[in-house]
């Protein structure tokens, strides 16, 4: 019979655990500290003067005709306008008008819907700057409430279905997510605070958060918060020296640019460094949970695995994942930024200008450090959990101390000196040789058979 692997591995001792709480108590209640002082406090007043309003509508009738002619062209070819052209007529739902029938243009232009008898959609009413008691409406897009709606709650229940209570759990912690980056990150980066503090405390209130709700108040998890704590201070660290050494300014992206239109007091430098900060929390948490698990499954799995083999099983499970993991971080990117993969196609300049352009340049950081992020959390959080497991051990139960947990092999013995002692009469006479020990691997002691 080969080795027991029926025995549990050994629980987190004690002095252990106290170590592990006297470590992310502590950090926790900093990051409750900083939240609190970096709480937005002056949030500054939306300025709702020029908002159009809105209306919920359904279109009842769609009526098409040829476009009108243009003025001539400039090559003297008179042209029709670009269509479609028509009218819409549409039953306002909402508003001073409600229950009313109003006409409405076809929209037409670069992502204008198309829309047909039933479709449900979103009116804005024009008012004639010449006389504000005349006004018109056009159609600006579809309902999208209820089908989103019914995707929400198949997601969920397709994550209740499968995960059952942890699955319920998972919905909680992405609900706390979400209320903390739009009550704490957005509101605190909108009052000028500083991007890079809110998004590391923001960050590390997500995580304590998520993971303890998710994965329960264990071991196992204290160790995850710490591997993944740790790779976020890193990926910040990484990501400040090299948006400094690219000379990124933040301004990238034509959302940055129109961003700072409105909000001049936001710092779009540290913008970008939140941005790659929370947006490697997601993969980071998924990478610390699966090797702290890793772990504590092969420690389960044979006792008598020591530190050392530990740390190398688990490290190996590690490099697969991260392998994968990489390829999920650039396409992740590279699905976001889509449109300007595309433009970058239409761009004559020689590949090293575009390379080197801003708006690629902070996309290359980016994927660059969220994963030298990932990749030093594997060690980092494989070596807290390994540390972790053999806690505890005698010396001598753990093979890096000297000792051998595979089983011995029976002894050697000799076949025809076995057949002939088997086979001799006993007949109490002291002389005649006794049968030959055999160790039995169910007992505690050789018996002789």
């Amino acid at each position: 019979m080969g080795a027991d692997h029926t025995r549990p591995a050994p629980s987190t001792p004690p002095g252990v655990r106290r170590i592990l709480v006297a470590t992310v108590v502590p950090l926790f209640v900093v990051t409750v500290i900083a939240a609190l002082v970096l709480w937005p406090r002056d949030t500054p007043e939306r300025d709702t003067g020029g908002d159009v309003p809105r209306y919920h509508g359904t279109v009842t009738r769609v009526v098409t005709e040829p476009c009108p002619p243009t003025p001539e062209s400039p090559e003297g070819s008179p042209g029709a306008a670009e269509g479609p052209c028509g009218t819409v007529t549409v039953k306002v739902e909402q508003g001073p008008d409600a229950g009313q029938q109003v006409q409405t243009p076809v929209p037409t232009g670069p992502g204008a819907p198309t829309v047909a008898v039933g479709d449900e959609v979103v009116l804005v009413e024009l008012t004639d700057p010449s006389d504000p008691t005349v006004s018109s409406y056009n159609i600006a897009e579809h309902q999208r409430g209820e089908p989103l709606v019914w995707l929400v709650a198949l997601f969920a229940a397709a994550i209740v279905a499968f995960g059952r209570l942890r699955g319920l759990a998972a919905l909680a912690g992405l609900a706390a997510s979400f209320a903390i980056l739009l009550t704490f990150v957005v509101p605190g980066i909108s009052a000028g605070g500083s991007p890079l503090l809110i998004a590391i405390t923001g960050s590390a209130l997500i995580m304590f958060v998520v993971l303890y709700l998710t994965h329960g108040i264990t071991a196992q998890t204290s160790v995850a918060v710490l591997g993944t704590l740790g790779s976020l201070v890193l990926t910040g660290v990484l990501g400040s020296l090299a948006t400094a050494a690219a000379h990124l300014t933040g301004f990238g992206s034509e959302e940055a640019t129109t961003l700072s239109m409105y909000q001049r007091d936001v710092d779009l430098h540290g913008l970008l460094l939140a941005g790659i900060i929370i947006g490697s929390l997601g993969v980071l948490d998924d990478v610390t949970v699966t090797q702290a698990a890793t772990v504590t499954e092969l420690a389960h799995a044979n006792p008598g695995l020591s530190r050392l083999q530990l740390y190398r099983a688990a490290t190996r499970v590690g490099r697969a994942h991260i392998a994968s993991t990489v390829n999920t971080i650039v396409l992740a990117y590279a699905g976001a930024s889509l449109p300007l993969l595309l433009l970058l196609t239409a761009d004559s300049r020689p590949v090293g200008q575009i390379l080197t352009s801003e708006f690629l340049a902070q996309e290359i950081v980016r994927s660059a450090v969220a994963t030298l992020g990932l990749i030093a959390a594997v060690p980092l959080t494989t070596g807290l959990a390994a540390l972790v497991t053999t806690a505890g051990r005698a010396p001598d139960a753990d093979p890096a101390h000297g000792a051998d947990p595979t089983p011995k092999p029976r002894p050697a013995v000799d076949r025809d000196a076995a057949l002939e002692a088997l086979s001799a009469p006993r007949h109490g006479d002291p002389s005649t040789p006794a049968p030959a020990r055999w160790p039995n691997p169910e007992r505690s002691t050789d018996t002789a058979w």
